[in-house]
């Protein structure tokens, strides 16, 4: 009786580690879809900086106008508040 009671124990430990991997393996797969997804992207971003380098510098000029008009917004909203 304790031996049929061992074997049941066993068998449910299995099918509990069983239903582990497979959750496990779900969440991995998952991940790997994100990753692959996430240098795809990287990847397409990549191609015409590689093809154009007139995007490059048109995309850095861009970006620091964007900082310094975002410099200038801040500068202003300080003068506001301390007013």
């Amino acid at each position: 009786m304790a031996e049929s009671e061992s074997q049941e124990g066993n068998y449910d430990n299995r099918g509990n580690k069983v239903q582990n991997f497979k959750t496990d393996m779900e969440e991995l797969l998952e991940k790997m879809e994100e990753i692959t997804v996430h240098a795809a992207w990287m990847a397409y971003d990549c191609v015409p900086t590689q093809t154009s380098p007139d995007l490059h510098n048109a995309m850095q000029h861009l970006q620091d106008a964007f900082l310094l008009c975002k410099e200038q917004v801040e500068k202003k909203w300080q003068e506001v508040l301390t007013e």
